[in-house]
């Protein structure tokens, strides 16, 4: 099968970091335009506008939207009407509906749609899932606090209805655990932390249950200074389990039984290539349900003003 010719599309700190580095290493594809409104890709074709780089490139097969989530609805209906495949960054949009349209959109052009989870590819994940599902688990607990500070500087649309606020981090936790727990949780309480200058949450602690009264909880937090925290712990009747850094490590009772190099974005553009040719979509909702229950339900609580 010949290379996919892909585009990206929102070309940022993020493209530069994970997706041009995994694009150039996997023989799938071929790269071969860029559109963003100031970024741009040496040795391709650029443009400042998705469509006007669908006209100027009839040749795309593929997109990889990773603009804001605000603002990704109407560039992936572009591709998705123009029969091209797209692959959506996380969270893959601003609302649960937005999302299952693409995805019927995607059907009735027969194309791909992909939602992409970049912490479930993380390198010990699979490992936590196969010993949670080995044992009786009696309780989990989800830390999960970083400093926007330093990841985020000056983002401003993170902050604006739409951008998630803490939960743009935060989902990467809720896509892991979604995917390891041998149940569906659901939420039963909240507290939403808002910045008073702000429309998204800085903060958050969540409970979790399931049909057999599992209790998770999680904390999330903007505010982290020092180390960065990013650990799923579970106590179970094997021990407990420690899932940390993101996913890279996993410790049963304080040993460390499982730990690769990171290798998400390269494993994520693998399944992209692989639902391409098998001519389906891969599209979970999970995370962003959850999230989108938390402003359901949560209580909301007003904190001092944030300032970058």
């Amino acid at each position: 099968m010949s290379p996919i010719n892909i585009a990206i599309v929102g070309v940022g700190k993020i493209v530069r970091d994970q997706h041009l580095p995994a694009l150039a290493k996997n023989a799938d594809y071929r790269l071969i335009a860029a559109a963003s409104r100031h970024g741009t890709v040496d040795g391709i074709d650029n443009f400042k506008s998705i469509e006007a780089m669908l006209e100027a490139m009839p040749g795309v097969e593929a997109v990889s939207l990773c603009m804001p989530p605000q603002y990704r609805y109407e560039a992936a209906r572009t591709a998705l009407a123009a029969g091209k495949h797209v692959f959506l960054e996380k969270p893959p949009g601003a609302t649960l509906s937005e999302v299952a349209d693409l995805e019927a959109l995607a059907d009735e052009k027969g194309v791909s749609l992909f939602a992409s989870w970049h912490s479930r590819y993380a390198p010990a994940v699979e490992a936590a899932k196969t010993f949670l599902a080995s044992t009786a688990i009696r309780n989990v607990r989800i830390i999960w606090k970083e400093d926007v500070r330093h990841w985020h500087p000056n983002q401003e649309w993170i902050w604006a209805a739409g951008g998630l606020g803490v939960f743009d981090p935060g989902i990467n936790a809720l896509s892991i655990m979604t995917h390891i727990l041998p149940r569906p949780v659901f939420i039963t309480s909240a507290t939403l932390e808002f910045p008073e200058n702000r429309d998204a949450p800085i903060a958050a602690t969540i409970a979790f249950s399931d049909a057999e009264k599992l209790d998770v909880a999680a904390e999330f937090d903007w505010r982290q200074t020092g180390k960065q925290s990013w650990d799923i712990v579970a106590e179970t009747d094997a021990g407990e389990m420690v899932l940390s850094e993101g996913g890279a490590k996993l410790a049963i009772d304080g040993k460390i039984v499982h730990e690769e190099p990171e290798q998400e974005y390269p494993m994520l553009y693998r399944r992209f290539a692989e639902i391409i040719k098998a001519g389906r979509s891969d599209v979970d909702l999970a995370p962003l349900r959850h999230v989108a229950d938390a402003f359901m339900l949560g209580r909301r609580k007003f904190v001092e003003a944030f300032h970058d």
